[in-house]
């Protein structure tokens, strides 16, 4: 494995470090490496057919180049960048911006930031969203407004829509159009209607690519584009990534292994997964996986149509702050987790922690000590702790947090999602229950087409005053 790029350890999730009961032995590996050259020369046959296209999102030259003239465009006098989107139209923007990016990057000068202040919408909670709009209403002749939805149904994107360009046409008449940016379907859609017809910038939701897997497209680069990060070496660390997971060799690909013991610790009853980032610029990739994770595998039917309500429930947990809050429920509650660990190896910059109080023997051992060292022996004290009692343990290694390692985790984990797929023999790419909340959601909001919808919720919502208490 090359070692500027990140790496997978696995020891930790093995039956030598945690025991037969927990951990996945190397003749389990070996039984389930030709299954896994099956499913990987199957990815690789498909995305040759023109399927897996967020596989192909690295090498997309069009794709960036529109991406960089829509920046070059949009971001000179930009002071404010508000996003429209929600679940995979804003979870990889966050983890971009936050990656990469100042933790305080909205609150630097103008001067010290790469890019404009950028706000990720993605909810409809009147209080944040109100919030926002007054932040920004001063600033409305230099605030650009990037709307993500490939249909442009969304109820959320679309009301969030509704009351910006509400904002803007008040404030600015025509030239309101000019603040816009759409990222929708390419061909179809009421966005890109609407986008024609009022002659607003619009940038491609790729073909063939679901929300959770687009943060390497226009969806997520414009963003991270506008607010000063190399996008180009986002996409080519994902390029680096993709000669190891398309290897066919289980013990040489860090997806197929990543799938391979996830799924195998699955089918003996762990199914939850926990990701644990140890690093402030990590925290909101677990945030992406979550989605990632849970939307891709949670479903109801196999690929045969038989009901198997699958899914592992993919956790999110922050060191060291999650040693405080999780760690004793992991060690002494069920041993039903698979637990993986985000290492930054090394920090862009570090505290020396001064030889205050050394008379008090409590703190003299931090003396001279640089912070860096406390928080990577923070993490390997709670994955030894971990390994003691038995929870099998994997860890992705950065190098360095930058953009190409970035790139890295992204891709790998699109592709150890699209092997575990297979693995349980469920579609990774569908998301069936997510439509019935959106329609009962249209109904209650009296959307035409949706009445009787309506009549049949009407009986079930109110509230029974015998079970208030």
């Amino acid at each position: 494995m090359p070692n500027n790029g990140i790496q997978l350890y696995y020891r930790n999730a093995l039956a030598d470090a945690v025991g037969a009961e927990h951990g996945v032995a190397s003749a389990e590996l070996d039984r389930l490496a030709p299954r896994i050259a099956e499913i990987v020369e199957r990815i690789e046959h498909e995305r040759k057919a023109g399927k897996r296209r967020y596989r192909d999102l690295p090498f997309d030259a069009r794709m960036l180049a529109a991406v960089h003239d829509a920046v070059r465009k949009h971001r000179p006098g930009c002071r404010n960048l508000l996003v429209l989107g929600i679940g995979g139209s804003a979870l990889g923007n966050i983890a971009l911006q936050t990656a990469l990016n100042p933790p305080y990057y909205n609150l630097l000068p103008a001067a010290k930031r790469p890019g404009p202040r950028l706000f990720v919408l993605d909810n409809v909670d009147p209080v944040q969203f109100g919030e926002v709009l007054d932040l920004i209403e001063p600033e409305l002749d230099a605030t650009c407004v990037n709307v993500i939805t490939k249909s442009g149904e969304t109820a959320e994107t679309a009301a969030q829509f509704l009351a910006i360009v509400d904002l803007l046409q008040r404030r600015l008449g025509p030239a309101a159009r000019q603040r816009l940016v759409i990222t929708t379907d390419p061909a179809t859609g009421a966005m890109r209607r609407l986008a024609q017809d009022q002659r607003i910038d619009t940038l491609p939701v790729p073909d063939g690519v679901g929300g959770r897997f687009s943060v390497l497209s226009a969806v997520g680069l414009f963003s991270a584009a506008m607010c000063g990060i190399d996008v180009d070496r986002v996409l080519a660390g994902a390029a680096r990534m993709n000669d190891r997971i398309s290897r066919a060799v289980l013990r040489e690909n860090p997806a197929a292994l990543i799938s391979a013991i996830h799924f195998l610790l699955y089918e003996r009853g762990k199914r939850l997964h926990v990701m644990m980032p140890y690093a402030h610029q990590l925290k909101d990739l677990a945030d992406w996986y979550r989605q990632l994770w849970a939307e891709s595998l949670g479903k109801r039917l196999a690929l045969d149509g038989c009901e198997v309500f699958a899914g592992p429930t993919p956790i999110k947990a922050l060191g060291t702050t999650d040693q405080h809050s999780q760690v004793q429920l992991y060690r002494e509650g069920p041993n039903d987790k698979v637990i993986t660990f985000l290492v930054a190896e090394a920090f862009d910059r570090d505290v020396i922690l001064p030889p205050r109080f050394s008379e008090i023997e409590s703190l003299s051992y931090l003396a001279n000590v640089p912070m860096s060292r406390l928080i990577l022996s923070e993490q390997i004290a709670t994955e030894l702790a971990l390994v003691e009692s038995r929870r099998p343990c994997l860890s992705i290694r950065f190098p360095r947090i930058a953009p190409e390692t970035i790139g890295e985790f992204i891709y790998l984990y699109e592709a150890a999602t699209s092997i575990m797929g297979l693995l349980m023999n469920i579609d990774a790419y569908d998301q069936p229950a997510v439509q019935l909340g959106k329609d009962l959601t249209y109904a209650l909001m009296n959307r035409r087409g949706y009445e009787a919808r309506a009549a049949e919720l009407r009986p079930k919502i109110a509230l029974d005053p015998n079970y208030l208490v």
